[in-house]
This record gives C-alpha cells, sequence and structure tokens, in this order.
C-alpha cells in the first residue's frame, strides 16, 4: 500500500512539472508535425507514388519510424535530466520502484497521447490507406507503451553509468528492434484488413515483452539505485 501511495505521488509530480513547463510534450509535438509535413513535401515530389502498390507498406513503416525517434526524445530525459541532488532527495522519501513504476506509467502516458496526436497528424497529410482503423489505433497505443517501458529502463541504467546517451542507444536497440518488427507485422494486417484473432498472438508476444521488461527492471534497478 505504502508502495502504491509513493508511486501515486511521484506521478502527480511528473504531470505537475510538465504541465508547468510541457518541455517534452511540446518538443515532441513539434518534431513529429515537422517530420509529418518533410515527408509529405517528398513524397508529394515522388511521381504517382501514392498510386503504387508500396504505398501502403511504405506508409506503415515510415509512421513507426517517426515514433520510435519521438519516444526517444520524450523518455531519453526521464532519468538523464534528475541531477544528483534531486536523486538523492527521492532516495530519501521514496522506493526505487515507485520511482521507477511512476516514471514508467508518466511516459506511457506521455507516449499513449503523443502516438494518438502523430496518428491524426500523419493521417491528415497522408492518404489513408488503413483497413481497420480501431484495431491499428489499439496498435499504436501498446506500440507506445511498449517503448515508454523499453526507454525508461534503459534511461535509468544509462543515467547511473552517467547520463550517458550513447550507452543508451546501444543497450535499447537490441530489445527495440524485435519490438518494431513485430509492430510493423501488426500495424500491417491492421491495413490490410486481416481478421483481427490472426494477431492475437503477436499481441501476446507484444504483452510478455512488456511484462518481462517491467520484471526486470524492478528486480535489477533498486541495486542501480544504491549506487
Amino acid at each position: 500500500m505504502n508502495l502504491l501511495r509513493q508511486t501515486v505521488a511521484l506521478l502527480k509530480k511528473e504531470i505537475i512539472l510538465e504541465w508547468r513547463s510541457k518541455y517534452a510534450f511540446n518538443g515532441v509535438l513539434l518534431y513529429i508535425a515537422s517530420t509529418v509535413f518533410v515527408c509529405y513535401i517528398a513524397f508529394n515530389l515522388t511521381p504517382n507514388f501514392k498510386s503504387s502498390s508500396g504505398y501502403p507498406l511504405v506508409w506503415n513503416v515510415l509512421f513507426w519510424i517517426i515514433i520510435l525517434f519521438a519516444a526517444v526524445n520524450a523518455i531519453a530525459k526521464s532519468f538523464l535530466q534528475e541531477s544528483k541532488s534531486r536523486l538523492l532527495y527521492y532516495y530519501t522519501i521514496a522506493s526505487p520502484q515507485a520511482i521507477l513504476l511512476s516514471k514508467t506509467i508518466y511516459n506511457a502516458l506521455l507516449m499513449s497521447l503523443l502516438s494518438f496526436l502523430a496518428l491524426l497528424v500523419y493521417m491528415v497529410f497522408f492518404t489513408n490507406t488503413i483497413g481497420d482503423t480501431l484495431w491499428y489505433f489499439l496498435v499504436v497505443l501498446a506500440g507506445g507503451i511498449t517503448f515508454s517501458t523499453v526507454f525508461t529502463m534503459v534511461s535509468a541504467i544509462a543515467a547511473k553509468a552517467g547520463n550517458n546517451g550513447t550507452l543508451m542507444a546501444v543497450l535499447s536497440f537490441p530489445v527495440i528492434l524485435p519490438v518494431i518488427m513485430l509492430l510493423v507485422k501488426i500495424s500491417k494486417s491492421a491495413m490490410d484488413g486481416i481478421d483481427r484473432s490472426l494477431t492475437y498472438g503477436n499481441f501476446g508476444v507484444l504483452a510478455a515483452i512488456n511484462v518481462i521488461v517491467i520484471a526486470i527492471s524492478l528486480i535489477l534497478f533498486p541495486y542501480l539505485w544504491r549506487d
């Protein structure tokens, strides 16, 4: 019960700080809008590209690339932006599990909102080729949450290694690569309007990745925290 109270209190703190500054939200939203606009111009410079058979696949893959880099920009600062004095203060008032859970939940909420807005902006600029819109939207939410769990854990490790952003990229690559491949596969099925039951297994794998990452984070983070 104490863990729940600490997690909720820290989550409120994260939301209040973001609401006051809006630094991460506005910065990532600007990145999404500008990237989509640049891609829109590039596509329009290619004759008959939108009517080609490869357009839906490029549409889908490009969207996940944008979401991936948006997640890196939004979540990388979870622990990297925290000063040593603030981390020491957290150490005296809360458990490491509460700190990790609060940041994971906050990043999941932030990425869910950003992913939804990114999909809306993307569909405004590009021709909508999605066969099952609701299922594609659920895949986008699942992808945003998965990115948040993975990058929050890696950000915590990188912060304890001297705020090394390069280390974060290296550590996240082997985990995020199968996630991207899985998300592209599920979302492409939604674009083609394939029966949802055929993708339940892939969703189960995605859920298992989230559970494993969160479990490992809760086990390992207290040891990193003591250091």
